[in-house]
């Protein structure tokens, strides 16, 4: 993916752009955004036009396979401080800028590389927001990370409930539905 201006660097102008459209060897797949591929997933997209988001929550535990609800927006989590995402397919979760960094990693979507948290960190974002799901779908999460356990680094788990905003809680959440 290209965003306009390497597009016009690589190019030379907006109509040679456009002719580039025009012969099926660019498209364009969002505002500012083309691929030479013509269907890009959304995913895909929105990593490349957020590159300082990550991929969190409903969308992360899709892309994981803790379940098979498809999220009907791209959950992405940011900074604090950062801008407010104004795209009616995104949710945007604001974190504290201390606990954002925790478990970033680099994933293969369809080919495309995207930023999203682990499944360690996750399970802490679902015990966070357990309130804020439905009962049934953090049941169906939590049960797919009871069989998991065995494959997580739990002393990583531990270390981000310690370091996540209301600790004394997430760790409670873990300690009595978890482990």
């Amino acid at each position: 993916m290209k965003t306009r201006e390497e597009c016009l660097k690589e190019y030379g102008s907006d109509y040679l752009i456009e002719k580039k459209i025009e012969e099926g060897e660019l498209f364009k797949v969002a505002k500012g955004v083309y691929s030479e591929k013509k269907t890009v997933p959304d995913i895909a997209v929105f990593s490349f036009k957020y590159p300082n988001a990550v991929l969190t929550m409903k969308s992360a535990f899709f892309f994981y396979g803790l379940t098979d609800v498809i999220p009907d927006v791209c959950d992405l989590a940011t900074k604090r401080d950062a801008a407010k995402i104004r795209d009616k397919k995104v949710k945007q979760y604001f974190v504290d800028n201390e606990f954002f960094d925790e478990g970033i990693e680099k994933a293969d979507y369809k080919g495309y590389e995207i930023q999203i948290y682990s499944r360690e960190r996750l399970l802490i974002e679902l015990i966070r927001y357990k309130s804020k799901l439905p009962f049934d779908y953090y049941k169906e999460i939590i049960l797919n990370y009871r069989k998991l356990l065995p494959k997580l680094n739990i002393q990583l788990i531990q270390d981000y409930a310690i370091d996540s905003p209301k600790s004394n809680k997430v760790m409670e959440i873990l300690q009595m539905e978890v482990f």
